[in-house]
């Protein structure tokens, strides 16, 4: 059985963070493991608070991961702090990892800032050279690439950017901003629509993290990045359409709609 590893922030509310990449993973058909960034106190509506682990004990459960049970593919979502990036970088060098899937995660749906200037900083520097992909939202774009995102041509140029800056391939979600559910591929110096049908379900919190761990997923089944993608966004598209609706807020996906229930 194919492996993935997230290195994460929990979300107690289960649906996004570490909770929902786990789920992503299974039912994606790998073993999932996880390394605990931080410990959120968040539900719909927001998050409330945050509580980093130390680099001590990240690198600790890195260690016991890498020397025991290989991850095919590791997805890495919030890190709030520039020390947890600095330890998450010098783990994934000393271990070769690969098939390296970063989402760039700096605010939550709910609006929530989750991460501060001193470790964008810090993550622009030591992990975003290190992914194969990236996979940013159009804010998040905006913040890599130093260029506002307007129309689908911003897009284009912005993936462009973010991609020889970081020498990997790019993800650009179109999402709310651009009122579109297409999606941007930038990779070896061209660029590739995914397009999707536009879903009226307000309850999308998780949606990124979902999309990462999925494409995470798939290569490392051994898909390339195009067919990765794709299975990725159909399995988002699925569970979006599944209609979900719990909580008070922006609700979590149905991660396990795949599965047979009585």
């Amino acid at each position: 059985m194919k492996t993935a590893l997230t290195i994460a922030g929990s979300d107690c509310s289960g649906g996004a963070g570490i909770q929902a990449d786990i789920k992503t993973m299974l039912c994606n058909g790998v073993y999932a493991m996880s390394a605990v960034t931080a410990l959120t106190a968040q539900n719909t509506v927001g998050v409330t608070g945050i509580m980093d682990v130390t680099p001590e004990f990240l690198g600790e459960q890195l260690d016991n991961i890498f020397t025991d049970i290989y991850p095919d593919a590791v997805k890495i979502g919030m890190v709030s702090a520039g020390v947890l990036i600095k330890e998450i970088a010098g783990k994934l060098k000393k271990y070769g990892a690969g098939n390296i899937v970063v989402d760039p995660v700096m605010v939550s749906t709910s609006g929530s800032r989750l991460i501060n200037e001193e470790a964008v900083d810090t993550l622009k520097e030591y992990l975003l050279p290190l992914a194969d992909i990236l996979t940013p939202n159009i804010p998040e774009a905006e913040v890599l690439s130093g260029m506002k995102v307007r129309t689908e041509k911003d897009m284009i140029l912005a993936a462009e950017k973010i991609s020889k800056k970081y020498h990997c391939s790019v993800l650009l979600k179109g999402g709310h901003q651009l009122n579109t559910a297409n999606d941007l591929l930038y990779r070896n110096g061209s660029y590739k629509w995914f397009f999707g049908k536009r879903i009226d379900n307000p309850n999308t919190h998780g949606t990124g993290c979902t999309l990462s761990s999925a494409i995470a997923s798939n290569l490392a089944k051994g898909y390339e990045m195009d067919e990765s993608v794709e299975r990725a966004k159909d399995y988002i598209s699925g569970a979006l359409l599944a209609m979900l609706d719990l909580g008070k807020g922006s609700g979590p996906l149905h991660h396990g709609f795949r599965l047979i229930t009585d």
